[in-house]
Formats: C-alpha cells, sequence, structure tokens
C-alpha cells in the first residue's frame, strides 16, 4: 500500500493559514500606525497660525419678487368678454386689460333713466301745484294747511328727482366698472381668467391680473431667526444665490427689518427685505434665494481654526486619565467641550463670538518643533464658521498650533507592512 505524502496541506488547512497571515499583516500594520503616530508633533495634527479677513455672517432663505407689485381686480360681477393683454405683456398706466360682458349693466342704466325722468315728472307737477297754492294763499281763498301740504309735495318731489340722479350715477359707474383698465406701467406676470369665465366680486374683489411695475428692480424677503435678527442692521450688504444660476452670487443691500414676525412651530422669523438690482432680468419674481447676511468684517486679523479652540487635551499620567489615545508626553484629545456650546459642526460653536460676550478667554495649544505642547490663552473675536479671531492673548503668527489628534487615515501612506502600494497583499508562498 503507497504512503500519502505528510508534506501536502487539505483545503481546511491553507484557509487557517492563510486566515492567520492576514491577522499577523494587520497587527504589523497597528503597530506601524502607532510607531508613527509617537513621531511628529507628538501625533497631533497642527495648523500655523496666520492673518486673514474674517466675515461674521448670518444665513437665510427667501423670495424674490418685484418692489411693487399690484393685483387688479374686478369691483363687479360677470362674464370675461375680451381680454387685451397676455401673460409677460407690458403695459401702461390707464391700458385696457379686460372687458366684462355689459348687458345687464346697460339695462340697469337705462332703468335708473326712466326712474330719473318719472321724478323729474312728479317734480313738475307738484311744483304747479305748490305755485296754485301760493296764489291762492295771497288772495286769502285756501287754508294754510293746503298750501304747507303743497310744498311738502313739492320737496318730496325735489328730493326724488335727486334720488333718482344718484340711482343712475350709480348704475353708471358700476357699468364702468365692466372695463378693467391698468393702474401702473409695468408687466402683467399673472392672469386668473379666460374669456368666458365668470367673475363674481362678492365679499372680496377677484384679482384678474398680477402686475410688476419694474422688473429691473427687484427685492429679496427673507425670514430671519429671532437669535439672529439682533445682529442685522439697515444697509448691511448681503448676498444670495438661486437654483437657475448656481454658480453666480447675487449682491443686494438690507433696506428694511420689519417687525410683524411670524411664528411657526415655536420659530419666530422676522422678514427682512433687501433691495437687489436687476438691470438684465434675469432674477424672476418667486424664485427661492439662499441667502447669507455679512454682519461684521474684520481685514488682516491674527486668525486660528475653530479646530483649535474646541481641542482640549487631557494628561493621563498621575491624573488617572481618560480612555483617549495617547499620544507623545501621555496627552490625548478629549471631546467637545461642553462650555464653548457643543461640538465640530453644531450652531452654537460656529456662532459663539459673533454673539454679545465675544472677547473672553478661551486656550489653544502650541506645538513647538519636538512635539511638545503648550497652554496659551487667547481673547476670540468674530468667526466664520471656519476661522476666529484672535483679539488678544500670547499667540503669534507662524505659531502652530493642535487642531486633533492624527489618525491612521492621515498617518498612513496608503500600505501596511506586505501590502503593495495598491493596497493588495503580496502572495506569499504557503
Amino acid at each position: 500500500m503507497e504512503a500519502r505524502g505528510t508534506t501536502d496541506m487539505s483545503p481546511s488547512r491553507k484557509w487557517i493559514v492563510t486566515i492567520l497571515a492576514l491577522a499577523g499583516l494587520a497587527a504589523a500594520g497597528a503597530a506601524v500606525v502607532r510607531h508613527r503616530s509617537s513621531k511628529d508633533d507628538g501625533g497631533l495634527r497642527t495648523e500655523v497660525v496666520g492673518r486673514g479677513a474674517v466675515a461674521a455672517t448670518v444665513t437665510s432663505t427667501g423670495t424674490i419678487s418685484a418692489v411693487h407689485t399690484v393685483q387688479v381686480g374686478s369691483q363687479v360681477s360677470g362674464i370675461v368678454s375680451s381680454l387685451s393683454v397676455d401673460y409677460n405683456s407690458p403695459v401702461t398706466k390707464g391700458m385696457l386689460l379686460a372687458t366684462l360682458d355689459p348687458t345687464s349693466f346697460l339695462a340697469q342704466v337705462e332703468q335708473r333713466r326712466a326712474d330719473l325722468l318719472r321724478a323729474e315728472v312728479d317734480q313738475r307737477n307738484t311744483e304747479i301745484a305748490f305755485n296754485r297754492q301760493q296764489r291762492l294763499l295771497d288772495s286769502g281763498l285756501t287754508a294754510p294747511s293746503d298750501f304747507d301740504a303743497a310744498k311738502a309735495a313739492f320737496d318730496a318731489a325735489k328730493a326724488g328727482v335727486a334720488q333718482a340722479q344718484a340711482t343712475l350715477r350709480q348704475a353708471q359707474t358700476n357699468l364702468s366698472y365692466t372695463k378693467i383698465f391698468s393702474p401702473i406701467d409695468g408687466v402683467v406676470v399673472a392672469r386668473q381668467y379666460d374669456i368666458g369665465q365668470t367673475v363674481a366680486a362678492s365679499f372680496q374683489a377677484p384679482t384678474l391680473f398680477t402686475i410688476a411695475e419694474d422688473l429691473t428692480q427687484m427685492q429679496v424677503l427673507a425670514d430671519v431667526d429671532q437669535s439672529d435678527i439682533g445682529r442685522v442692521q439697515v444697509g448691511q450688504t448681503a448676498r444670495f444665490t438661486v437654483d437657475a444660476y448656481a454658480d453666480e452670487t447675487f449682491s443686494g443691500t438690507i433696506s428694511q427689518i420689519r417687525l410683524n414676525a411670524t411664528q411657526n412651530q415655536n420659530v419666530v422669523t422676522y422678514p427682512v427685505i433687501i433691495d437687489v438690482p436687476n438691470p438684465d432680468k434675469r432674477l424672476k419674481p418667486l424664485m427661492t434665494a439662499d441667502v447669507t447676511i455679512e454682519v461684521a468684517k474684520i481685514a488682516d486679523v491674527l486668525r486660528v481654526p475653530n479646530a483649535a479652540l474646541r481641542f482640549k487635551p487631557v494628561e493621563t499620567a498621575g491624573r488617572g486619565g481618560g480612555a483617549g489615545p495617547p499620544g507623545a508626553d501621555g496627552l490625548r484629545a478629549s471631546g467637545p467641550d461642553p462650555s464653548r456650546g457643543g461640538g465640530p459642526g453644531s450652531m452654537a460653536g460656529v456662532l459663539k463670538s459673533t454673539r454679545p460676550g465675544a472677547g473672553r478667554p478661551e486656550n489653544v495649544y502650541i506645538v513647538n518643533d519636538e512635539g511638545k505642547t503648550r497652554e496659551v490663552a487667547v481673547k476670540t473675536g468674530i468667526t466664520d464658521g471656519r476661522y476666529t479671531a484672535i483679539v488678544g492673548g500670547d499667540l503669534k503668527e507662524g505659531d502652530r498650533v493642535a487642531v486633533g489628534l492624527e489618525t491612521a487615515k492621515s498617518t498612513m501612506n496608503g500600505s501596511f507592512p506586505g501590502m503593495s502600494p495598491q493596497g493588495g497583499a503580496r502572495r506569499r508562498g504557503m
């Protein structure tokens, strides 16, 4: 019976050897990461302190509209018999826009004229009777009571004529309302009725047309949160973008901060009006604008990244350190400092220095060439969400400040020991 070679491996044993080899590679890679993290600034990520501009901003959304928009309605009910303009039609003041069917209004005018004619006839008859009674009274041939009755009838007839005249003027006015004229020069941006539709004017005048007076001057109605409205002032510059021109930024000036705040789900916002020139008429009514209002700006100021203010190393030696990953000098980066109003990305952390109380002391950590850290007290100014202005303290231009810990991704060159430059494992004989 022929004996089988002892060097052959079963498939299961080959899988076990492969898994052990990959585990060894992973352990070797972790050792390299720990070794590299212990060098180069003690495993800390740093940035050089420089000078530049810092601008504090308030963001909001708004709607674009014409500065002066008029909704043209009808004071009488009727069927639309003709239209003289359509969408985007230029109009001038006094121009005929539409006509309602005047048939019923013409009939009312004729009826009121007939009523006036009858009232005038009654007035003449009572006047004749009054004059007769006047002559008889002068001759002593009639009683004073008869004269008084004739005078009262004559006065009532005169009042009837005046009433008929007023009723006729009202009917004529209603007839004139069947013709809809433009109250301003502008452009028709909306039309709500077509020929043949019935306009019903009862308790509220229906809108037939919407006319924008001048599309070369637009405005943005932005809703600003109550927490930011205190920093917004008339005359400040506002920039915004619209989806139609995503790569272009438009600018305008705040002209009004209205007091009629709105509340929606316990969120209070104030309307802010931004005047925007629109000479090429590219901005259209009802476009949505993403608005950024520059509330403060400092040019050529010493500034540090916001991450440097959030970074807070904790000594692990002799203080019962925490569980964070240790770096040089026994330091580790703590989580977000609650005293700074939140972690990275939180609105409280971003806007902390733009609100009342800016200028309070903060701490940053300078890293020297040997990787040693030193705490430095600074006073902060405004922030743009990425950088914060430094208005006091011992920090100098060119210092390196710690902004976080190096991670495996930032310290590796893309390969573990035993890995190809593309990240694949090199094959080994088994």
